[in-house]
This record gives C-alpha cells, structure tokens and sequence, in this order.
C-alpha cells in the first residue's frame, strides 16, 4: 500500500504548491481562471484521447461498467432529488452538487488506484469511459442550457459534441475501437501535453483554497456534507451490493469494483463548477474533503475484501 501512499502524496504536494503561490503572490489571482480555461479546452483534451486512445477495449466495456453506472447515477439521483426538492436549489447548482456526489476521480487518482490496489491500471477505464461519454456530456449540456441560454435542440447538441473534451474522448475511444497504432510522432507528442494537465489542474485547486474556509455557512455546506457523505460512504456500499447480488461478482472482481466506488470526487468537477461560475464552493470543498478522506476508506475496504 505504499505505493498508494506514494500518489496521495504527489498529489496533497501539488495541491500545496498552487495554495504557497497564491499565498506568496507569486502567481497573481487572474492565474486561476487562465489554468481552468487551460485545462478545461487544451491540456485536459489532451489527457483524456491519450488514455482513452490506449485502453483495452475488452476491460472498458466489462462487467465494472454497469455497475460503476449503476451506484453513480443513484448517488447523483439522491443529492438532485434533495437538492430539487427539499432545498429548492437551481438546476446549474443542483448539476455540480450531482457531479461531485457521483463522478469519481477515475484519472489521476483511480488508474494509480488500480495499478497499485487492484494490480491492473486498465480497470479504471471503464469508470473514466462512462464519465466521459455520459456524465461529462449530460452535465455540461444542462450547464450550457442553464447558465449560458442554449436552449434549443440544435444550440445543445452543437455546444456538446464542439466542447474539446467531449470531441477528444470520442476520438480516443474511437482509436481503441478501431485498433488503430498511431506512430510515435503522433502519439508521443499528445502524451507530453497531456501529462501537464493532471498537477495543473491539481495547483489550480490549491489556488483556490487560499483565502478560503472549508464548510463556511452560506457557502452550501449542507449540499457539500451531503455529496462528501454520497460519494464516500453510500457509493462503495452500493457498488458493492449492486456487484455482489445484481450481477453475482464475487472476489477480485468484486474488490475492484467497489475500490472504485471509494474514489473521491473528480478534480474535473471543479473544472466545470468554475467554467460555468456555477457552485464553485460546493465543488471545490467535496472534492478536497472526498479526496483527504478516501484514504482511510480505500484501505478500510481493502481490509474487508481484499484478495
């Protein structure tokens, strides 16, 4: 497990470079802004076809799929069901609090989850698969509806299938598909761009935790308390008994898909929340509490179900 260790804590220190800049002045405030806008339409398109473009096809589409989907969409259910319902909040707002309840960080902290828990990185490919081609997709067309005005058919389907990370995990995924080898001319250079998005969206984070207080009221602490709750004790729990009496999963496989039900929130959520201005707070401070108390619950259930 010290591997695990290991990536938490190259993580936790690019997190705290971006807080010690912003404390320090030594990157000026406007800098968080040009790294979201960076990472959300160049760096982060770039990751995403690179480890889309290279995954095994048969572990995407394996039996951790439905049931990855299955414990998500419920988890995003029961915060807009609150969120709709009980706390009358907005659509834009009950969407980021949706996403951090339920799309986990299946990227840079699932695939080293994987490689180092379940001894298979490529087993956090079908959780990044279905983010991308469903959540991503869906939360952003309902952001763009609500909070940009696309509200025509047409305005929806051109603003989703022309936003960069969608275009480049529909790329990606088509050269798994296909089995198309792309030289390392190309490749390599993708790779190298892409590699930058993972500790920039990291010290961007960091960025926005200074000057701030977690679970500051008037900020949305219940919708933070209730997605942090969500996405890191309910969502593993059902992955759980989803895999285990739904689709007969048993050892190793079981294990694995409910280590990837503990992931935290993913970093990308935030990465939309400040693209649409939209629960930025909310986003931010489930993603930092789901990530410092994943540990604790990742080695809890490999105590328990460990192979």
């Amino acid at each position: 497990m010290i591997d695990v260790l290991t990536g938490f804590a190259v993580i936790t220190l690019a997190v705290v470079v971006g807080w010690v800049s912003a404390r320090s002045g030594v990157l000026p405030p406007e800098t968080r802004q040009v790294l979201a806008k960076m990472n959300f339409t160049v760096l982060g398109p770039f990751l995403l076809f690179s480890v889309l473009s290279t995954a095994d096809v048969e572990t995407l589409f394996s039996a951790l799929l439905p049931v990855s989907a299955a414990a998500a969409v419920t988890m995003m259910t029961i915060f807009a069901l609150v969120s709709l319902l009980i706390w009358r909040r907005g659509v834009a707002h009950t969407v980021i609090g949706s996403l951090a309840s339920g799309y986990v960080n299946g990227n840079n902290i699932g695939i080293p989850i994987a490689a180092y828990m379940l001894g298979d990185a490529a087993l956090a490919g079908p959780i990044v698969l279905l983010q991308l081609m469903l959540f991503a997709p869906v939360g952003i067309a309902i952001l763009g509806a609500t909070v940009e005005g696309r509200t025509s058919i047409g305005a929806i389907v051109r603003g989703t299938l022309l936003n960069p990370i969608i275009v480049a995990s529909l790329l990606g995924v088509l050269v798994a598909v296909t089995g198309l080898e792309l030289p390392p001319i190309v490749s390599e250079p993708i790779d190298l761009v892409g590699h930058a998005a993972v500790p920039l969206m990291l010290i961007a984070f960091g960025m926005s935790l200074h000057g701030k207080r977690l679970l500051e009221a008037g900020t949305g602490r219940r919708d933070v308390l209730l997605a942090t709750s969500l996405q890191l004790v309910v969502m593993p729990i059902t992955a759980w008994a989803v895999g285990a009496f739904v689709f007969g999963l048993s050892g190793h496989d079981l294990f694995a898909v409910t280590v990837l039900g503990a992931l935290p929130a993913a970093q990308n959520v935030f990465v939309f929340a400040q693209r649409y201005s939209t629960a930025e707070t909310v986003a931010r401070d489930t993603v930092f509490l789901t990530t410092a108390g994943s540990l604790p619950v990742l080695f809890t259930v490999a105590l328990l179900l460990g192979t």
